[in-house]
């Protein structure tokens, strides 16, 4: 088995919600969290660290979420790119362990 972290980066635009994701994520053995407040930190955090996983969250629209997407699979095809709705630390959990399941 790799030691390399599942890399999962959260977008938000309130940033204590999205601290809070990202320590969520951390907590999590083997994932490893990058939290940006806009479509242009996403993109340049991208950049550095390519993510498995981006969960879009409070304050991103729908067409937001569509923009950031398409540009992010212009980068890395493979990304997953899917909404987050909040709520608590198995509901996160849970999220991120389905999309894993059907990457399968």
């Amino acid at each position: 088995m790799s030691n390399e972290k599942l890399q999962i980066m959260a977008v938000g635009r309130v940033e204590a919600i999205m601290q809070v994701v990202e320590r969520l994520i951390n907590s999590h053995e083997g994932w490893e969290a990058t939290i940006a407040l806009s479509e242009a930190e996403a993109l340049a955090a991208f950049e550095q660290r390519r993510m498995s996983i981006v969960l879009v969250g409070a304050g991103f629209s729908a067409e937001d979420e569509e923009s950031l997407r398409n540009k992010l699979q212009e980068i890395e095809p493979t990304v997953i790119v899917t909404r987050h709705y909040g709520g608590g630390s198995g509901l996160l959990e849970n999220e991120i362990l389905g999309i894993l399941q059907m990457r399968k």
